[in-house]
């Protein structure tokens, strides 16, 4: 297949990604409630909490992007020290605190989709932002960056985070703290899982290509072949995931809803404010779209590992969980397009 041809069919995905999107989401749920034990099927093809066609197609998903990413310039983002502070503070103290504040106000009643909330917003998002980010032309190598810090902090944090908000923060507005016990080891078999394969493939590929076919090669035939499996894997993810839960989705939609309208406040609130405050700060599109989209997601797979570790795989944090990223794809589909509404008014630093 020539260059030219896998330009003209990512350009086709790419213009009517949209459709394409809530048609995946249709036909995931139309599968998972006419195909009998749908979601036993898939839930059957699991290693502990890890599911592999999930894994598979987030894996394949943000290879195309890391392959894209110019690794000897991701040093190049400590050159913009006030600009990360101000990202790690709106990604780290008022991410989480906004999450805390949103569940305990709409799912106070809901005990255990309140918990599962809470869990979604201690950490940001290391997989599916890099995949919105590209779709927006965002900088790449600080995605990269941000991304590869944030899974660090995540390792190290995550646990005490939980026990702060869990324990701590929630007594304070008169409901019983709860116990949360994650070790690093489990945090980071996540994080190695859903970034550290995708990354290393990424980085040997391009340093073994470019290598072998130089990189003129790599860039106008190996990119532009790869890039559509980006797309492709995305659709493939979301028949997955919601042929995985289709069923749920019909039979208590009242549930997902309660759960989708704080998450939709926390997306949006997350991205504009981050893509303002970065704006104001004189930050390129490309930079002001990567800490955005940074900011905004959040790391549904290990919320996801936690709550089914801890409470159990039918638990109401693990629904909350799994509700999660099904309000995210079109949720996040929607700030892609607001990014790239405002690029186009962009004044300054284009």
């Amino acid at each position: 297949m020539s260059t030219q041809s896998n330009l003209k069919q990512l350009s086709f995905l790419d213009r009517f990604l949209t459709l394409w999107i809530f048609l995946a989401m249709i036909l995931g749920i139309i599968i998972g409630n006419i195909v009998p034990n749908m979601d036993q099927k898939l839930d059957a093809l699991s290693y502990g909490t890890t599911n592999i066609p999930l894994a598979v197609g987030l894996i394949l998903m943000m290879y195309p992007p890391l392959t894209k990413v110019q690794f000897s310039k991701i040093p190049n983002i400590l050159s913009k020290p006030k600009l990360l502070l101000v990202s790690f503070f709106i990604t780290w103290i008022v991410g989480p605190f906004l999450m805390f504040l949103l569940a305990v106000f709409f799912l106070r009643e809901h005990s255990e989709y309140m918990t599962g909330l809470i869990i979604i917003g201690l950490a940001p998002c290391i997989a599916m932002v890099i995949v919105w980010n590209e779709l927006a032309d965002g900088n790449r190598e600080l995605v990269a960056g941000l991304v590869g810090i944030n899974s660090l902090l995540q390792v190290f944090f995550f646990s005490s985070y939980a026990y702060f908000y869990l324990e701590i923060v929630l007594p304070f507005v008169g409901i019983d703290g709860l116990h949360l016990d994650v070790s690093m080891l489990e945090i980071a078999q996540t994080v190695g899982v859903y970034l550290g394969i995708p990354f290393v493939c990424a980085v040997l590929s391009r340093t073994w290509l470019i290598r072998q076919k130089g990189e003129e090669w790599f860039t106008r035939t190996f990119i532009p072949f790869v890039s559509p499996i980006t797309l492709i894997s995305l659709l493939f993810t979301i028949v997955v995931m919601f042929s995985l839960k289709g069923k749920m989705m019909l039979s208590i939609p009242m549930d997902v809803l309660t759960i989708a309208v704080p998450l939709i406040i926390y997306f949006a609130v997350m991205f504009v404010l981050m893509f303002f405050v970065s704006k104001k700060m004189g930050a390129s599109y490309s930079d002001t779209a990567a800490l955005s989209f940074t900011a905004s997601g959040n790391n549904f797979e290990l919320a996801i590992a936690v709550s089914i570790g801890v409470f159990g795989i039918h638990s109401g944090e693990a629904f909350a969980g799994v509700v999660g990223p099904l309000v995210e794809v079109p949720a996040l589909i929607l700030l892609v397009k607001f990014a790239q509404f405002w690029r186009k008014k962009w004044t300054t630093n284009p």
